[in-house]
């Protein structure tokens, strides 16, 4: 049964588990516009003022499929959704952080401001003993994305309201510049579907994390 959590609690949480042995890899999964990247590093930060090097964050979007993929094959308006992600390499980079046999493991991060994911952005050292994963379908419960769950070791639902969602991807857009036409577009025929599949396509997750 899923238990509603807030973010003091998570942290107190993860800490609690990150003590009991393994390296502990949390699902951090929500809409877009659910705030779940802000949740992942204001997690992580807390966690690394309890302990520095505690944790640290992968996230989902550096595994976005390019652009130079993406237009050619006509998907360039849907990015964003399920299939426009290399859901292979995120598996590999979880089983690489899994084994923890590498003294660092190089992932991806994706650059919001030139559409772009930008590799080996970020290293992720093997001592770093949680790893928060934070992402739009990491629980969905369809082929290939239900594969990663067996790599999760607690699961957390990031819990938006739709109105909230699409006040705050509206906010996104227009800061990048788009105009109406654009912004509608994004919001109608990608984002929000994308966002009422995570809700009702996802597995229940351990806690639920409301962020209004």
């Amino acid at each position: 049964m899923t238990r509603t959590i807030d973010l003091a609690g998570l942290a107190d949480e993860v800490e609690l588990r990150a003590g009991l042995g393994d390296r502990l890899i949390v699902a951090l999964a929500g809409a877009p516009g659910s705030g779940k990247s802000t949740v992942a590093e204001k997690l992580v930060g807390k966690l690394i003022g309890r302990r520095p090097g505690l944790a640290a964050v992968l996230p989902m979007d550096g595994y976005h499929y390019d652009d130079l993929y993406l237009v050619p094959a006509g998907l360039r308006l849907r990015k964003g959704a399920p299939h426009t992600f290399d859901v292979g390499g995120l598996y590999h980079t979880l089983k690489r952080l899994r084994a923890r046999d590498e003294d660092e493991v190089a992932v991806p991060v994706f650059d919001r401001t030139i559409e772009i994911a930008r590799a080996g952005a970020r290293l992720i050292p093997a001592e770093v003993p949680v790893i928060v994963v934070e992402g739009n379908y990491l629980l969905l419960d369809q082929a290939p994305w239900d594969r990663l769950r067996p790599m999760f070791d607690l699961t957390v639902m990031v819990d938006v309201p739709e109105h909230v969602l699409r006040a705050r991807l509206r906010g996104r857009w227009d800061r990048l510049g788009l105009d109406e036409a654009a912004i509608r577009a994004k919001l109608e025929e990608n984002d929000l579907p994308n966002a009422r599949l995570v809700r009702e396509a996802s597995v229940a997750a351990d806690y639920r994390l409301q962020n209004h």
